[in-house]
């Protein structure tokens, strides 16, 4: 087969080579994940085109390395296909047959070899394994790690343990003057003083020059006032959800509880479903009466037959579980169709708690049902409760008539 007759034809190829054997188990398995049938075809040709390159090449099945495909590649752009065979198109038959085992996985990626990937690398199993943190915050706090050790002199070696304030103290002012908002402060200052903390218990720094790092711009938390939904603007982007489609019906599931809650986590006998959250941990909560009605109208009418144990799967191919950075577009494409003021999953939380500060719940029943970790953090909403706070307030001293 030529690369130019690579995804063009329609028709049902019958693929030649020491690939055809798993020609079947592929279809199946792209049909099980929810493509389509044309897309399933295109997916059988791409795998026939590979089979006769390793038959013009004289290899076998299991020396398709990342090489090979490349060199594959190649020669499929050099002949006039520009399309359908990049790293993305060849993804789902490379998956399969790695998963079989039938090819070499990728190529591995070099082991950290300078002394900065191998403090880094230690850096991040202190993050994962001692501290909990959740991956998009070790991500950032390897970058900020990353941009702090680069720039100081000389080798690692030589310079962390002579490690000084000043230097800690210059590093923060030269990058205050490209910073651009407080929002900054907030999540890089604190990036740092973990960084410089895992160093001082590595024993790299002798010195213990976390508080060096001043505390920036951010507002005080006692300042700070949670920003929640009106009740009916969330009233009004549930209304939203088309309950007639399956996208509706997942987002209406999701806007009620969690988009990583798994099948497992749901426990209908006892109306009850585990969250679990950061740093690992895992809470039991009831289940109530409307979200188990709208994730049972999920699962039996919306949710695609995937072998995925998430909850909420993707509405195209491959079927997939929801991300949860997913959540936050759609909780904002949810107000867009509502027509209301752009938030976010957490204004939804805010307002949750508002309604039982309200209905006069206790802070520590607020705090159980968020699952804060601390009290003050639950105290916050205490300033959401203008009623109360006027009970507070003394009346404006009045002067002595005239």
């Amino acid at each position: 087969m030529d690369a130019k007759d690579v995804g063009r034809h329609r028709r049902r190829i019958v693929v030649q080579g020491p690939l055809a054997p798993f020609a079947d188990g592929l279809r199946e398995d792209l049909a099980r994940q929810g493509f389509s049938p044309d897309t399933i075809v295109d997916h059988v040709h791409r795998l026939a085109g590979l089979s006769c390159w390793l038959v013009e090449c004289g290899l076998v099945a299991g020396e398709l390395t990342s090489g090979v495909v490349r060199e594959f590649q190649q020669q499929c752009r050099s002949a006039g296909v520009r399309t359908r065979v990049g790293d993305r198109a060849l993804a789902p038959v490379l998956g399969y047959l790695r998963r079989l085992g039938v090819v070499p996985p990728p190529a591995a990626v070099m082991a950290a070899v300078t002394p900065l990937d191998v403090l880094l690398s230690e850096y991040r199993r202190y993050l994962e394994d001692e501290r909990g943190l959740a991956a998009g915050t070790v991500r950032h706090y390897l970058r900020c790690a990353r941009t702090f050790l680069t720039g100081l002199p000389g080798s690692l070696e030589e310079t962390l343990p002579g490690l000084s304030a000043g230097q800690v103290i210059d590093f923060v002012r030269d990058w205050s003057t490209r910073r651009r908002s407080t929002a900054l402060d907030m999540v890089t200052l604190p990036a740092l003083r973990s960084l410089l903390r895992f160093l001082h218990l590595a024993g790299r720094v002798p010195l213990g020059l976390s508080g060096a790092v001043p505390a920036g711009r951010g507002r005080p938390r006692n300042l700070v006032r949670p920003r929640a939904a009106a009740r009916a603007q969330v009233r009004t982007v549930l209304a939203g959800c088309d309950r007639g489609s399956a996208v509706g019906r997942r987002d209406y599931a999701v806007l009620l509880t969690l988009a990583r809650l798994e099948l497992a986590d749901i426990d209908w006998r006892a109306g009850e479903l585990i969250v679990r959250g950061k740093g690992g941990r895992v809470d039991v909560l009831p289940l109530p009466a409307d979200v188990g009605a709208a994730i049972a109208d999920y699962l039996l009418h919306a949710r695609p037959a995937t072998a995925a144990r998430n909850v909420f799967i993707t509405v195209k191919a491959p079927f997939t579980g929801l991300a949860t950075s997913s959540v936050t577009v759609l909780v904002g494409a949810a107000c867009a169709r509502a027509g209301v003021p752009r938030f976010g999953p957490h204004g939804m939380r805010h307002a949750a708690a508002c309604d039982l500060l309200a209905a006069g719940a206790s802070m520590e029943e607020i705090g159980q049902l968020l699952r804060h970790a601390q009290q003050r953090t639950t105290a916050i909403y205490a300033r959401l409760d203008q009623a109360r706070l006027a009970e507070l307030a003394r009346p404006c001293p009045q002067g002595a008539p005239r």
